[in-house]
């Protein structure tokens, strides 16, 4: 019998579900139990394939947009947050709806429409097309915000009026490259209004952390999360920044190729926000079968945030 080869598992933590994924999952699940199955869920409630697949086996209806919901069904808005048009159109069909959007990403959009009603002209950081992104543009008039993606954005941005300007952020980008983007701006527009704290989550600055932390001492840095992830795709940049160029995304344990990570003896894994810890454990256990495997877990941060379910499910 051959004799398995050593691999330390680092396991940085926080890893995994924040509380603002966890909350949306139970608003899905506690809508199923409220009022039957079957209730529609306007996009991925979180990005991650697995979760959408178990709450689809409880009777969730995944579509794209609100036209697809059957009259008089209920229907959950997933976690990202939506324009305020749908609720507007949801409320004019009379369908009975919820709303799973964070409560981080409810503060930036309070934040939008306050800096509209005091006549600022917005800079939102973050990524084109992302669901959270719409969101967040959506609950001021169209033009009102300008979308920046990049420090070469940053340098090239013309607002309508810099002394009366503002920005909000994304919650899941990379602290780093944040706190670049907005240095430019600051520099070219000094009367900026920002947040008083940062808008990017605690959850995906926790992660982060966690991940600069193990990546030095790491040979490879495996992140588990969906390829559509904003905070899953950040923790691979942030880990190869870090010192471990050999960082990637896998979706489940069946989608490692163990041969291209050659002879690895420490492997860093952590899971984005919306991966639950059955994959972590799915993936320690595929490592188990080919190596002997000691487990090294690094926190740097205890996490004690949660969020109510929203009133009419208590």
């Amino acid at each position: 019998m051959m004799t398995k080869a050593d691999l330390t598992i680092v396991l940085a933590s926080p890893r995994g579900f924040c509380a603002g994924v966890d909350r949306a999952i139970h608003i899905v699940e506690a809508a199923i139990e409220k009022f039957g199955a079957p209730v529609y869920v306007r996009h991925e409630i979180v990005h991650n394939r697995f979760v959408v697949d178990s709450l689809k086996a409880k009777g969730a209806v995944f579509v794209d947009e609100l036209a697809e919901v059957p009259d008089g069904a209920p229907v959950v808005f997933s976690a990202h947050g939506v324009p305020k048009s749908v609720p507007a159109a949801a409320q004019a069909r009379a369908l009975p709806y919820l709303d799973a959007t964070c409560p981080l990403v409810t503060k930036v959009h309070r934040e939008a429409e306050r800096h509209h009603s005091h006549g600022r002209q917005i800079i939102m950081i973050g990524h084109k097309g992302h669901p959270e992104v719409i969101g967040t543009m959506g609950q001021v008039p169209e033009g009102a915000v300008l979308l920046v993606e990049s420090t070469a954005d940053a340098e090239t941005v013309v607002p309508r009026d810099p002394a009366k300007l503002a920005y909000i952020t994304q919650t899941t980008l990379s602290v780093d490259d944040t706190a670049a983007i907005t240095r430019v701006l600051r520099n070219r527009f000094p009367a900026m209004v920002g947040p008083s704290k940062d808008d990017i989550c605690y959850a995906t600055t926790n992660r982060q952390n966690a991940v600069k932390t193990i990546a030095p001492h790491c040979d490879a840095v495996m992140v588990i999360g969906a390829p559509n992830s904003s905070n899953s795709k950040r923790l691979v940049e942030v880990a190869a920044r870090s010192g471990c160029e050999r960082s990637i995304l896998v979706q489940r344990a069946a989608d490692i190729d163990w041969d291209a990570l050659g002879d690895i003896r420490r492997l860093g894994v952590t899971a984005g926000a919306s991966a639950p810890e059955v994959l972590v454990e799915e993936v320690i256990a595929a490592a188990k079968e080919r190596f002997a495997v000691t487990i090294e877990e690094v926190k740097v941060k205890d996490e004690m945030v949660s969020f109510k379910l929203p009133e009419a499910l208590l």
